[in-house]
């Protein structure tokens, strides 16, 4: 097993150079008192010793042994709880969580780097507590005062999790079949009965409560509510009571992320309690299933720099065959970082995983302008928000996987073995292109309604904006900028086409829209890659501004035209994809 290394210099480079995160929280009241540039590195560098010395460990042996569902209990593997208890002590789950209620109130753009040092280490553990941030956001932002006291606090210290309850097993994406019930009850709570599936700690023997975020119907309505459900009734004085007809059916047993407990639930008349309006449970749910998807999206991210840093360090240790010119040292065996198609891999990797994470850390910042700025700034925070977050858990997580793939790819043979720890990664990393909503299903999101749904004027604005900050860049290729304008510019074209042709052509957009999704991500990576290499140009270490410049260059040589080439596969329609009737198939 490699160590892991947290890319702690090139996270303070985005935050402090690229996305100027120290002007943005001076500017945002609620950020000015809370962070700095030093309190927000001395948080990167605990997360970094945390990653590594507490979650890394665990994460083969998790892998291994799995959680046993046993009676009524899920049992995590050997170490995990005493893990979660440090990790929750160090007040980690609610690092992003709102001060009022115990949380360490962070911005969200510092929150994703930390969240992909977890992914980078251990897949699994960070799930349990993205689920109880994500919850903890749903309630603060829809629950009333009272389940906001009652429930948030714990949340925040990790003594509580949540878990999202929307799956079941006849009604998967499309949520309107759910057939969990609600009955309203005397004392203004409601008997939820019915079965989720798929659902991420559903249960498990860290915390002594977990708080469920449960979609269900109430009588004689058409609309999905959301309700607040917790396994342990919570007394008035905040202590634990019984037991509330929460209970788990069996556990899934998966390809991946075995450590995390993956549950089939049962609810009898357990009580619940309604979370914003009756009928609107969706508008409620998607603003916890917003943030997760972004950290989905980290996961895909976090697992490529795993990928990477693991690759890396086998090619320059691993001996096997010479340089194509002859060994330069005259050994009979060069370490094979020396091979063109090994230096292909790490460099696509490596390059998808740092335009990657200036992706995540752009979105962690419009979230935190769309939550607490105001005016003009909130609103195109807002509506960019919108437009990111399918393409960050979409193309991060396709991207992901294919870096875990490449990484593996680079080890040979012993990338097959279990022992080297590649293959772990490509297990784990392949669920994030399927849950919280498939990235097919991200990417007609995206193009039918974040980009046609408004006649594309915020692609359009986002596009302006882009250009503009082209044009200040001092330092950047000529050529590249040009070529990097030019392909937007082509999205735009091709947008409008498919707006224009929408209603005529009905399958046009979902045929097409995972191409589009791919085409804008290149796109921005692109874009991404000249502003870090103009920023990087006047870094004060010499040798991290040329590494920049060299995966810039690699990029736009290399990668930037598959915009082009996923642009092409749009533009030629949906007609041959759904000329063959169905019953060919």
């Amino acid at each position: 097993m490699y160590p892991y290394q947290a890319p702690l210099k090139d996270m303070q480079f985005l935050l402090e150079q690229v996305f100027d995160a120290p002007t943005t929280w001076e500017q945002l009241p609620a950020m000015a008192e809370t962070v700095d540039m030093d309190t927000a590195l001395a948080i990167l560098d605990e997360s970094a010793k945390i990653s590594r010395d507490l979650l890394q460990p665990l994460n083969r042996n998790g892998d291994e042994q799995g959680v046993v569902h046993s009676g009524n209990d899920i049992i995590t593997p050997d170490g995990f709880k005493e893990a979660y208890n440090q990790f929750a002590e160090g007040g980690w789950v609610g690092l992003c969580g709102e001060a009022e209620f115990g949380g360490m109130g962070m911005p969200k753009m510092l929150g994703v780097l930390v969240d992909e040092m977890g992914y980078s280490t251990c897949n699994s553990f960070t799930l349990y507590n993205s689920l109880t941030a994500g919850a903890a956001l749903c309630i603060h932002a829809h629950a009333n005062d009272e389940l906001k006291q009652t429930y948030l606090p714990n949340l925040y210290s990790g003594q509580w999790a949540g878990a999202m309850d929307m799956t079941e097993p006849h009604a998967g994406s499309d949520l309107k079949g759910i057939r969990t019930k609600a009955e309203p009850l005397d004392d203004g709570s409601y008997a939820i009965t019915g079965n989720k599936i798929f659902i991420t700690g559903g249960d498990q023997d860290l915390t002594e409560n977990v708080i469920h975020l449960v979609l269900a119907k109430l009588p004689n309505s058409k609309g999905i509510s959301l309700f607040l459900v917790p396994k342990i009734s919570v007394n008035a004085d905040g202590s634990l009571g019984e037991a509330n007809g929460v209970t788990v059916g069996s556990i899934e047993h998966k390809m991946g992320l075995k450590a995390s407990a993956t549950c089939v639930m049962n609810y009898d008349n357990a009580k619940g309690f309604l979370v914003g309006e009756p009928d609107r449970g969706l508008v409620c749910m998607f603003t916890m299933m917003n943030y997760e998807r972004l950290a989905i999206g980290l996961q895909g991210l976090g697992n490529g720099q795993a990928a990477y840093q693991m690759a890396s360090d086998y090619a320059k240790e691993r001996l096997q065959g010479v340089a194509a010119a002859g060994s330069a040292t005259g050994a009979v065996s060069d370490p094979i970082i020396v091979h063109g198609d090994v230096r292909r891999m790490l460099l696509t990797i490596r390059a998808m995983t740092e335009a990657g994470r200036a992706l995540s850390v752009y979105t962690g910042k419009q979230l935190d302008l769309a939550k607490y700025a105001s005016g003009d700034v909130q609103a195109k925070a807002a509506r960019y928000v919108g437009l990111l977050t399918p393409v960050s858990k979409a193309f991060l997580t396709d991207r992901g996987l294919d870096s875990t793939v490449m990484g593996q790819q680079v080890f040979g043979g012993h990338g097959y073995i279990r022992e080297t720890g590649i293959e772990q990664f490509v297990r784990d990393t392949r669920i994030a292109q399927i849950y919280e909503g498939t990235n097919g299903i991200q990417a007609i999101d995206f193009l039918g309604r974040k980009i046609t749904h408004d006649n594309v004027a915020t692609l359009t604005e986002f596009v302006a904006e882009v250009n503009a900050s082209l044009a200040e860049l001092t330092q950047a290729n000529p050529e590249h900028k040009a070529k990097v304008s030019a392909v937007f510019a082509e999205l735009l074209v091709t947008a409008n086409y498919i707006n224009d042709n929408k209603k005529t052509q009905p399958a046009l957009v979902n045929s097409c829209a995972v191409d589009f999704l791919d085409a804008f991500g290149y796109a921005l990576y692109g874009y991404f890659w000249l502003l870090m290499a103009d920023k990087a140009s006047s870094h004060e270490d010499a040798t991290f501004a040329a590494q920049k410049q060299y995966v810039a260059d690699f990029y736009m040589d290399k990668l930037l035209f598959k915009s082009q080439y996923h642009l092409s596969q749009v533009n030629q329609g949906d007609k041959s994809i759904m000329a063959m009737p169905a019953e060919m198939f």
